[in-house]
């Protein structure tokens, strides 16, 4: 009961604990409480009616093992993942878009001490900062739960160090898509060695490195990454022998957006044509999608507890909110062979926040359908419009700096 709770406050939008309890106290299933305490007991026998206020489930939501939350995600994403994708061991086998991203958490001591925010020349920052790394699987848009830590002081991790420690989550054979941020020998090397093919952008100067030479359309060369003197300096831990076998690829790509042509440098250990990887590349952009949805329509830009442990809880169950969306709009990508991001993940996420309730408390299973089924033809008709044409862009301005206020005096 309280793990859904969590996901409940996060459907809504980051709501407070008291639209938890509301919700609560309007009713849900039986099946929600296997073991209910004695109010829940009195309540249900002698109609005595439990407070409203929220000290209880502030006090539950502490209590839940950290180590639960984190089974029951790890739990959720890989049956849904299994259910909607089960034929990716197939001739395209299943991939992950990696990314970071940054979040803002509440200014408490505890969090302080263990995130500590970031300075600059005017002096301290306020709020502490965390640095997460997110996979994302291609096909469906699931998440896996995501690894994080200190962006800041002097536990600082680098989104490198959060893959090498988050990659063993993948499933097993799937392929590792990331930008050039994860284009290094540490990255490749540590997917390769787990059995993880990649797919990795790489900057310029390292694909030069790489190539031994300048670089020109057409490369298609296989080649031996070898660590360098820097990667053997930052990641002493690394065999003398160390080594990826791969393919370095350079095409000249143009921009969608009216840019220059510009040279594309493509790590792989993939075995497929060089326009199979590129295609598989290309569809990297998905995830700066799926980060905005998770931060500005799930709010998890802004976290509001106070501790280490409750952050945890609130990123990893903010995961399962986001992934029940993402199965329902996988249900409807079955039924209409629409991709599962040609759908509203915003009029979606609403669907199930206004029906999940009543679908819950179904009184049969043939209630239960009748309430899917609706579900459902809300759903199919959430789906993004086609435009003919791009809409068009508007030149950016400045805007004015707004008014200051003086410093709180400590």
């Amino acid at each position: 009961m309280v793990l859904w709770l969590l996901v409940l406050q996060r459907l809504h939008g980051a709501a407070s604990l008291g639209t938890a309890v509301l919700e609560l106290l309007r009713g849900l299933p039986a099946s929600f409480w296997p073991r209910p305490c004695k109010r829940i007991r009195q309540w249900r026998a002698h109609g005595k009616t439990p407070s409203s206020h929220t000290g209880a489930y502030n006090q539950a939501r502490q209590a839940l093992p950290l180590s639960l939350v984190q089974q029951s995600c790890d739990r959720i994403v890989e049956q849904l993942i299994h259910r909607l994708d089960p034929d990716a061991s197939g001739p395209a086998p299943r991939a992950f878009l990696l990314d970071g991203s940054s979040m803002r958490m509440a200014h408490s001591p505890a969090l302080c001490e263990r995130y500590p925010p970031g300075s600059n020349q005017h002096g301290e920052a306020h709020w502490p900062l965390l640095r997460v790394l997110f996979a994302h699987d291609l096909r469906t848009g699931l998440a896996l739960r995501p690894e994080w830590g200190p962006m800041h002081g002097a536990g600082a991790v680098s989104e490198q160090a959060l893959l090498e420690r988050a990659i063993d989550r993948l499933p097993t054979g799937s392929t590792a898509l990331g930008d050039a941020n994860f284009g290094v020998f540490s990255v490749a090397y540590s997917a390769d060695r787990r059995g993880h093919p990649v797919v990795l952008r790489l900057t310029a100067e390292r694909a030069r490195r790489l190539a031994g030479g300048p670089l020109q359309h057409g490369i298609n060369r296989a080649l031996v990454w070898k660590p360098s003197r820097d990667d053997r300096r930052t990641h002493p831990e690394l065999p003398e022998d160390a080594c990826v076998n791969g393919r370095l690829i350079v095409r000249q790509v143009e921009p969608d957006n009216g840019a220059a042509p510009f040279l594309l440098a493509v790590f792989t250990t993939l075995p497929g044509s060089w326009q199979e990887v590129f295609g598989l590349y290309g569809q990297r952009w998905a995830i700066e999608t799926d980060l905005r949805t998770l931060k500005s329509t799930l709010c998890l830009d802004q976290l509001t507890c106070l501790t280490p442990d409750m952050v945890a809880k609130e990123i990893e169950m903010g995961m399962v909110a986001y992934n029940l969306v993402r199965a329902m709009i996988g249900v409807a990508s079955e039924q209409s062979g629409i991709p599962p991001r040609g759908y509203s993940f915003t009029k979606v996420r609403r669907i199930v926040e206004i029906f999940g309730p009543a679908l819950a408390d179904a009184p049969s299973t043939q209630a239960a359908r009748r309430i899917f089924e609706q579900m459902m033809t809300y759903v199919q008709q959430a789906k993004l419009p086609r435009r003919s044409r791009k809409r068009p862009s508007y030149p950016r301005e400045v805007w004015k700096r707004g008014a200051t206020f003086p410093s709180r005096k400590r």
